[in-house]
């Protein structure tokens, strides 16, 4: 658990973030407080967030608190981290079949402050998508699971 980073607990205060914060990349961390991997993720967040505070806003969304957003978001791994600017949602390219999200946790604090700093700068620039600047070997794997079909 981050004490450090801000937490959103319902569908009104994240829908409240995503359409308020302006000019900053929304960072929403989805994931649960007692989930080792999401404590890994949360300490990298919270040494960044002043460094960033310029370019991005971190908050923290417990997925059994915003089933709606973990269900429109298809997060079936925590934790999973999801990107807004001005009210958009933003996409990264990070070689895997999944744009909408980043799955697992950032092997360094570089690795998150270089994806903030590409996602603000193309976001500025009007792009909806950019490529991941983290080498792919740092980039956690996982499988695609489909539901139903």
């Amino acid at each position: 658990m981050s004490l450090f980073l801000p937490k959103l607990s319902s569908k009104k205060d994240i829908d409240e973030v995503i359409k308020g914060v302006a000019e900053k990349v929304v960072v929403l961390r989805f994931g649960r407080d007692e989930d080792s991997v999401c404590l890994q993720l949360d300490e990298i967040l919270s040494k960044t967030a002043h460094d960033l505070s310029n370019m991005a806003s971190i908050y923290i969304v417990d997925v059994d608190k915003a089933p709606i957003y973990t269900r429109y978001f298809d997060i079936s791994y925590i934790p999973s981290t999801v990107f807004f600017f001005n009210g958009q949602h933003m996409k990264v390219d990070y070689g895997s079949p999944d744009h909408t999200k980043f799955v697992g946790s950032f092997k360094t604090k570089q690795d998150f402050m270089d994806l903030i700093e590409v996602i603000y700068r193309g976001a500025m620039r009007g792009k909806m998508i950019v490529q991941s600047p983290i080498d792919p070997q740092n980039i956690p794997k996982y499988d695609l699971l489909y539901h139903g079909i």
